[in-house]
């Protein structure tokens, strides 16, 4: 068998948390007999020569690539190139942008979408030099009609990420939200996908504006799981919507108390103001949640309307004064730059921001994201070096 590594390079980052994905592929492959090493570039500070460097045995070097970074992907690439490994990328970038990828990284082959099925079967036509061009999800510069990988419908079937190589512990410096209440702290996710269509997200395009579940009795066993082998005190929900069904919400909660784990945890990527109610922060907060962010992206109206939000400002409102009211920590997350924004629409926001009380808020400048609505409604009007999509230059204009 060939030997492999998957890889996340190093690259300008104030978050540092277990690479989910990674774990996930991995974990699939050993299941399967295979043996894959995890580099994690950015937790281990390593430059790219060194990544190169623990390659040095490996023949296939998959790299997991995000917009924010694929200018790293770019240069890690051809590093490992002129070594004659062979180069697999995968991730939200490159899914989206599979051609562009190819062309700008020379690597070997794209993995689109989810990875766990589609990358098994590509290393082993490559270990019996056998054809790509009729495995669902690969796309390199021979493939000439692409086949689409089904998404994976039982969410249960597939193992924990290799937590072994993720070990929670080893991740002490920047989790997800900036806010902690103890380490070590792991990252999980309960759901793939999402149902809306907002312009500024990549997700309709990557999740075909579709939601799977595991089901609460895998999570909340996952959970336990780290617990008890890695000391795990404090878990990071790191879903697109973690609320979004309210009854898949509330039996997770209803197990963590009765799992009686002692742990605290936070969902630091964003929830939905108008998927939760007092009944259900209620049940959050005595499950141990501390911790909420929200999507919140303009104090304007109009604008919101103009990039799909399908919300309403007085629904995000009466949201946080209810998490306010049960003690839990609140942030929102808003967008400058989007489509209709003004100085005036500005100020609304800010004005917004400060009116509800929120404990924390972050504005961010609109990055235009490879695979979103507005990449399409803007092309020739933003900025194509990857080294700024980072959320803090203006790309657009």
């Amino acid at each position: 068998m060939l030997k492999i590594v998957l890889a996340r390079p190093n690259y300008n980052s104030h978050l540092i948390t277990p690479p989910l994905g990674l774990g996930y592929l991995v974990a699939y492959l050993e299941s399967k007999g295979r043996q894959v090493k995890i580099i994690d570039g950015l937790n281990l500070g390593y430059s790219n020569d060194l990544i190169v460097d623990h390659c040095k045995d490996a023949e296939i070097v998959g790299i997991y690539c995000l917009s924010a970074y694929f200018f790293e992907v770019i240069d890690l690439t051809k590093r490992l190139k002129e070594k004659n490994k062979i180069v697999i990328i995968g991730g939200p970038h490159a899914s989206v942008l599979p051609e562009l990828t190819l062309k700008e990284t020379g690597a070997d082959f794209i993995v689109v979408g989810e990875g766990e099925v589609t990358l098994l079967e590509l290393i082993s036509a490559i270990e019996n030099n056998a054809s790509s061009e009729a495995i669902p999800g690969v796309f390199s510069l021979k493939t000439k009609n692409f086949i689409k990988r089904e998404f994976i419908q039982d969410l249960d079937t597939l193992p924990y990420p290799d937590w072994k190589q993720l070990d929670p512990r080893r991740y002490k410096k920047a989790p997800h939200g900036g806010l902690v209440k103890k380490f070590p702290v792991a990252p999980i996710i309960t759901t793939r996908g999402c149902p809306y269509e907002c312009t500024f997200c990549a997700s309709p395009k990557l999740w075909e504006r579709s939601i799977r579940y595991r089901s609460p009795e895998n999570i909340v066993s996952e959970i336990v799981y780290l617990v008890k082998n890695f000391g795990v005190k404090e878990i990071h929900f790191e879903d697109d919507n973690l609320t979004l069904k309210k009854e898949h919400a509330e039996k997770i909660c209803r197990l963590l108390i009765e799992a009686k784990l002692k742990i605290s945890w936070a969902a630091p990527n964003g929830i939905r103001a108008d998927t939760v109610t007092e009944e259900l922060l209620d049940l959050m907060k005595k499950s141990g949640c501390y911790f909420l962010a929200f999507g919140i992206e303009s104090g304007n109206q109009g604008i919101l309307n103009k990039i799909r939000k399908k919300t309403k400002l007085e629904t995000i409102e009466k949201a946080i004064s209810i998490a306010n009211k049960k003690g839990i920590v609140t942030q929102g997350f808003f967008i400058f730059g989007l489509p209709g924004e003004t100085k005036d629409s500005i100020r609304e926001t800010i004005d917004f921001a400060k009116r509800i009380k929120l404990d924390k808020a972050q504005f961010l400048l609109l990055d235009v994201l490879p695979g979103s609505q507005l990449w399409e409604d803007l092309e020739g009007k933003f900025v194509a070096d990857w080294a700024r999509h980072s959320y803090q230059e203006v790309t657009w204009v």
